[in-house]
């Protein structure tokens, strides 16, 4: 006759054998970027990447059933280290274009925005669309969408193309560029936070490429995706994902 404690035995070592299982599926790898506040910046006080598409991630991960390690990456690496299983999820701000649609899924839509302009504060125009600025100098972030949109118009005399959205900035507050194009909501972050006095935010502009940022996965990971928007599906109708947005200044246009 089987005892009571072997049986108890046999379940303890099924179940610890279950949890480490569990436990070493849970932990996924998400890629951010250190610049793009406020979806994504490093915390300089911590050395930690945090944002809204971390936070946002990460209260997926509790709802699905699994737990993130971030890792800070520039944002033309982002797709790269995805497919080539460097990591496992993209949060960052990154818009669901259909080029990128050809090689990685995207979640349901996030956040909803375009291209923003800046120019130096001493340029007083209001711009409307890119064809005010023909044939001038102008520069986008390497990896994003606007740089081939920018470069097919054939307005310009040359899109420059720089790593981050503050080299952009940069440039354009020294007067090296005429005018810089960056994502609309991290341009007016950088700009509210009182960085780079000498740049405006033009208003007036009515952006070229609008899109969604969302999350990114592999193709194969089918699985994982599903569990990814039923969780987005939750925290959108619960309110999390609208705390969130409050928590970064973005309440109004979030979806």
């Amino acid at each position: 006759m089987i005892s009571k404690r072997f049986v108890q035995s046999v379940a303890a070592a099924i179940a610890l054998t279950v949890a480490a299982s569990a436990s070493a599926q849970q932990v996924l790898k998400v890629g951010s970027t250190p610049t793009g506040a406020p979806f994504t910046f490093l915390d300089t006080k911590t050395n930690t990447i945090q944002g809204l598409m971390v936070d946002l991630i990460t209260e997926i991960g509790k709802d699905a059933g699994f737990s993130v390690t971030v890792e800070p990456m520039q944002f033309s690496t982002l797709i790269a280290s995805l497919t080539g299983n460097k990591i496992d999820i993209i949060s960052a701000a990154m818009l669901a274009t259909a080029a990128r649609k050809e090689i990685i899924d995207f979640s349901d839509p996030v956040y909803p925005y375009g291209e923003g302009l800046v120019v130096p504060k001493s340029d007083t125009k209001n711009y409307g669309s890119a064809e005010d600025l023909k044939g001038e100098v102008v520069g986008a972030q390497v990896g994003t969408a606007y740089v081939d949109a920018l470069r097919k118009t054939g307005l310009f005399s040359e899109v420059k193309v720089y790593d981050t959205i503050p080299d952009i900035l940069r440039d354009v507050n020294t007067g090296r560029l005429k005018a810089g194009y960056a994502d609309y909501p991290i341009l007016a972050y950088n700009l509210s936070q009182g960085m780079f006095p000498e740049v405006r935010l033009v208003t007036s502009y009515k952006p070229m490429t609008v899109g969604t940022v969302a999350i990114g996965v592999r193709k194969s990971d089918g699985e994982l995706l599903k569990k990814i928007n039923a969780s987005l599906a939750k925290l959108k109708e619960n309110g999390t994902v609208a705390k969130i947005l409050d928590k970064w200044g973005l309440g109004a246009k979030g979806g």
